[in-house]
Order: C-alpha cells, then sequence, then structure tokens
C-alpha cells in the first residue's frame, strides 16, 4: 500500500511532500492589518495540519487512515479529493474519486434532497442525464422517503448519510473516501453501506477513515497512523494498529505507566509452568451436520510482542481440553476446554486482572473474557512476588480455516479505569485446516435440522 514514489505498479493515488498550513489570527483585525501590511509584518501564526507526506496508493488497494482527532485526517482527504489546495507539495489521482467527509459536506442546505442528488452527482462528474437514470436507484438505497422533496436542514443527521452515501454509490467511482461519516447511521442502514464497501473493494481503491480498530482491521488491508500532521507508522493494518493502540494507552496513562514495548522474555524459573504442546487433531463432532477439523495449537509465548510497565508479567498461556485422556492439545470446536494464564507480579497490585481475547489473522476480536466477574465478588490482591493464576473453562466454537491468535494481558484496576501492566500479542496461536465451516466467523454444532411442510 504504502510505497515511496516511483513505484511501477499503477497507482491511483500519489502524494509528494504534501503540506497544509492555516493561518491562525488571534483577533479580527489582524487580518486586515495582514493585508494593509501587504507580507512586511505578520500577524498570525501558522499552523501545520499536514507536513510533508510522501506515498503512493497502488490501484485497488484498501487502506484505514487512523490517529487522534486533529491528526490531520480530514485535511489530508481533502487534499486528496481536491477540496483543499496544498500549501505546498502535488496530490496526483488517477480515476474518479467519491467521498463521504465530513457529515453535509457538498450538500445545500437550503435545496431539496432532490435538488441537492443531482447537484452532487455534477461535482463527482455525472452528466444530468446519467443523474436521471440512475436516480431512482439512489433514493431507494437512501430510502428517506418522501422526504427527498424536502430541504436537507431539514433532516436528521442519519438522513443526511442516508442520502449522500447513495449518490457516491451510484457514481462508478474508481477511489471511494469514507471519513467516519457511517457512525451516525442507524445498524441496517450501516450493514448496507458495509455491503457495499465490501463489494466495492474487490475492484476499486478504497481509503476509510475511522476510530473504529474492529472496522478498519475488518475492511482494510493496510493502515497509515497520522500523527500531529505527520505519518508516524504504515503497513499491515493489524501492525499498526497494535502500535496505535499502545501508544493511545501510554498518552491515558501519562505519569501513572511507562509502556515499554518488548519481545517476550521467558523468565528462567519456569519448573512449575506447565509447557505448551503442538498436537495436530482430526475429531468429528457430534452434531447432525458433518464437521471435522485439522487443528494445530501452538505456543507462540517466546515470539510474542506488545507492551509492559514492569509491575507484573505474564508467563505462560496455555489451551487444554477438559476430561481429554490424550495428551497434547485438541482443538476442534465445540467441546469444553481450559484457557490458564499464568502471571507474576514485581509490585503489589490491589485489583489484578487477568484476560484474554481470540483474534483473527486480521486482529478482529472474536470472542474473550477476563477476571473481573470473579473478582467483583470475591475480590483479591497480591503482594509484590507473588504468582497468579486465571482459568477460563467455556464451550470452545468452531472456527473457519484461517490462522487465529490469542491475545493475553495483565492489569490493575476496574472495568473502566485499569493499567495494563502486560499485554502480550499472539500469545497462542491456532491454525484451522480441512474445516468445513462456511458461514460467518465462528461455527456451532447444530443439534437439529430439518424440513418439511409447514
Amino acid at each position: 500500500m504504502y510505497s515511496e514514489a516511483g513505484a511501477t505498479q499503477a497507482v491511483a493515488i500519489s502524494l509528494e511532500s504534501v503540506s497544509k498550513s492555516f493561518q491562525i489570527y488571534e483577533k479580527p483585525h489582524h487580518r486586515l492589518m495582514q493585508g494593509l501590511f501587504r507580507g512586511k509584518k505578520q500577524f498570525y501564526r501558522e499552523f501545520k495540519a499536514v507536513s510533508d507526506i510522501t506515498f503512493e496508493i497502488p490501484k485497488g488497494e484498501t487502506v484505514g487512515i487512523i490517529g487522534r482527532n486533529g491528526a490531520g485526517k480530514s485535511t489530508l482527504l481533502q487534499m486528496i479529493c481536491g477540496t483543499m489546495t496544498p500549501t505546498s507539495g502535488t496530490v496526483q489521482i488517477n480515476g474518479r474519486v467519491a467521498a463521504l467527509l465530513e457529515l453535509g459536506s457538498g450538500f445545500n442546505p437550503e435545496f431539496t434532497g432532490r435538488e441537492n442528488v443531482y447537484m452532487n452527482g455534477a461535482i463527482l462528474g455525472l452528466t444530468r442525464d446519467e443523474v436521471e437514470d440512475r436516480f431512482d436507484d439512489i433514493i431507494a438505497f437512501a430510502e428517506i422517503g418522501d422526504f427527498i422533496d424536502q430541504p436537507v436542514k431539514t433532516y436528521s443527521s442519519g438522513m443526511y448519510v442516508r442520502l449522500a452515501f447513495a449518490v457516491i454509490a451510484h457514481v462508478d467511482a474508481d477511489i471511494l473516501i469514507i471519513d467516519e461519516a457511517l457512525s451516525v447511521g442507524d445498524a441496517l442502514f450501516t450493514q448496507k453501506c458495509m455491503r457495499f464497501i465490501r463489494a466495492f473493494k474487490e475492484q476499486g481503491t478504497l481509503l476509510f477513515v475511522s476510530h473504529d480498530m474492529g472496522s478498519v482491521l475488518s475492511l482494510c488491508e493496510k493502515a497509515v497512523w497520522l500523527e500531529k500532521g505527520i505519518v508516524k507508522s504504515s503497513g499491515e493494518a493489524k501492525q499498526v494498529s497494535e502500535e496505535y493502540l499502545q501508544y493511545t494507552l501510554q498518552e491515558t496513562y501519562q505519569d501513572e505507566a511507562s509502556l515499554v514495548s518488548t519481545k517476550f522474555e521467558r523468565p528462567q524459573k519456569q519448573e512449575t509452568v506447565k509447557a505448551q504442546k503442538s498436537n495436530p487433531v482430526k475429531k468429528k463432532i457430534l452434531s447432525v451436520a458433518e464437521y471435522e477439523s485439522e487443528c494445530k495449537v501452538t505456543s507462540n509465548i517466546a515470539n510474542s510482542s506488545g507492551w509492559k510497565t514492569g509491575e507484573a508479567e505474564i508467563i505462560d498461556v496455555t489451551l487444554e481440553e477438559l476430561d481429554s485422556h490424550s495428551e497434547g492439545i485438541v482443538f476442534k470446536g465445540g467441546e469444553q476446554v481450559k484457557l490458564s494464564i499464568h502471571a507474576k507480579t514485581y509490585k503489589d497490585l490491589e485489583n489484578p486482572i487477568l484476560g484474554f481475547v481470540v483474534k483473527d489473522r486480521l486482529g478482529q476480536d472474536l470472542f474473550g473474557e477476563n477476571t473481573l466477574p470473579e473478582t467483583n465478588r470475591n475480590p483479591v490482591s497480591f503482594r509484590a512476588g507473588e504468582t497468579l493464576l486465571g482459568e477460563f473453562t467455556f464451550t470452545l466454537p468452531m472456527l473457519p480455516n484461517g490462522e487465529y491468535a490469542v491475545m493475553a494481558s495483565i492489569a490493575d484496576g476496574d472495568l473502566y479505569e485499569n493499567i495494563q501492566h502486560h499485554y502480550l500479542h499472539d500469545a497462542l496461536l491456532i491454525n484451522v485446516s480441512s474445516s468445513t465451516i462456511r458461514w460467518g466467523l465462528v461455527g456451532i454444532a447444530f443439534e437439529n435440522i430439518s424440513l418439511r411442510k409447514d
């Protein structure tokens, strides 16, 4: 996705040394004074929203843009769309761009929805005849009924989004840009939009801006993290989102804790910790549908990365089947399993929390839990040098083919305020093959399936 200028493959978006500065005036009359002095004296302070960004996005790439409010995301997108001119540098676009930026952008609030469809279509490069041919499809997609002939200033935020998205969904764009706006839509319409976006990304270039890391990981292969107008990191979406998570947590903790990026280093004394085994298995699940999975669960604790504060440390993470007479780890789905997290304290922890999340290969959360449901009923604290064991017994869901990973962490606090003292990505790796699960992110064993005349 994110490559230096001059790459040989087809490029959809190319930025070279792009910067955007704004003049900030403390008082209204300073703007007039600036004009009168013709630049001989400066009455403003310069704010650089975007600074010296250079990259190319190949055609067909799906890219997430992440960063905190004020990081420069919207400014960057407006320059790509052509609604804002860079202070310096060049932006080159190959193809028709359709963008859904801040709420209501591109609409005249005094015009009706119908009039705005024609106006917005023209802005996006459609002729009046082309808009006419697609108008019925646009209003059907928007589902706003008779409001199409009402001024858009009377619309709710959700209706704004419905109509705006309906237009960009019917302009045959090569590049689609979505900036946070879908967060105000209702659930059903958001799902409709996501279905369109997933279909679009099969042949088009997508830029998707969101604070929802789940959506970014679900839609995007690559990601760019902006911080104070510069590119802080870029690359695989999973890697960039993990870096961003650590950074935002550190900003939240301030001086309470210092998060240090780490590769896991196994403590020297490990005699009491059960070793994780790898064991490919093939088992049938007791269900009316025939399910088979050949799986392999391996410990990745020695190679997992993350961060820690030095106040507590995860020693090991294991997964085992309950009531199993065979050695090793059986992983097929539908059976009772126990996930164990071993940890050690280096400082007193008043309210320790052990937890895990199972993620798919894109980093999307599938399921997980922590020890708070138990410790809320039975509080427990630990002194420095003591060891902790968190155990979670549950029915393991069946998983489609693919690679999965278990994130594990130890924190101190409560559900809303806590400090993650050790956070380990990919502590366990689960590889599922020969699975017949076809629908959804997880599968279940069906006890009955029938078809008859009612």
